[in-house]
């Protein structure tokens, strides 16, 4: 599956890649930039916003993970691996190439 933009969220998997990846750049976001900026320069504000858009993507990328795993019946240990991805550092994007292909 490609990841052009006409085609990318026809399909729940296409929204899954999506989503996977704004979520694993909004958590090296607030990793690399928001959080150093609230703890070495005193400004939280960064953390906030980026904590805030990050929260959301990490809850609709584990509605999608839940979604697709059911519409392709995908195996128990499948589904744990996207879910674990989400919480690791460049993990989801590991999990669009070892898992959602």
């Amino acid at each position: 599956m490609s990841l052009t933009p006409g085609t990318l969220l026809l399909t729940s998997l296409g929204r899954l890649r999506l989503i996977g990846f704004l979520e694993g750049v909004s958590l090296l976001v607030l990793l690399g930039i928001a959080m150093p900026l609230k703890y070495l320069a005193g400004q939280p504000t960064a953390v906030r916003y980026v904590g805030m858009a990050h929260g959301v993507l990490f809850v609709v990328y584990v509605l999608l993970v839940i979604q697709v795993a059911i519409q392709y019946r995908w195996s128990l240990g499948k589904a744990a691996l996207a879910l674990v991805a989400s919480v690791l550092p460049f993990g989801t994007f590991w999990a669009d190439r070892r898992l959602f292909h």
